[in-house]
C-alpha cells in the first residue's frame, strides 16, 4: 500500500463535502424568486405554494446517507488495521518460537 493513500482519501473526502453543499446551495439561491416581505400571521404548509416548502425528506435522508457511508468507511479501515496488527503479532510470535527452539 502506497504511504500516504488513506491521507489523500481523507483530504478528498473533505473537499467534497466542504464543495458539495456550498455549490448546492448557491444554485438553489439563483432559482428562488425574489422574496416577500415577511407575514404578521401563521400560514399552514398545507397553503404555502410548492416553491415556499421545504422538501426535508430528501435532505434528511441524503445526510443519513453520508453519516452511514462515513461511518462504514471508518469501521472497515479499522477493520483492515487490525488485521494487519493480528498478522505482525503471529509473525512476532512465530519468530519468537523459533529462537526458543
Amino acid at each position: 500500500m502506497v504511504p500516504g493513500r488513506s491521507s489523500w482519501r481523507a483530504v478528498l473526502l473533505w473537499i467534497l463535502l466542504a464543495v458539495g453543499p456550498a455549490a448546492h446551495v448557491s444554485l438553489s439561491a439563483q432559482e428562488q424568486p425574489p422574496k416577500r416581505p415577511a407575514q404578521d400571521e401563521f400560514v399552514p404548509l398545507s397553503e404555502l405554494p410548492p416553491q415556499e416548502q421545504l422538501p426535508a425528506a430528501p435532505l434528511l435522508i441524503a445526510a443519513y446517507s453520508v453519516a452511514w457511508i462515513v461511518v462504514a468507511g471508518y469501521l472497515f479501515s479499522i477493520w483492515r488495521r487490525m488485521g494487519r496488527v493480528e498478522q505482525e503479532l503471529a509473525e512476532v510470535s512465530r519468530r519468537l518460537q523459533q529462537r526458543r527452539s
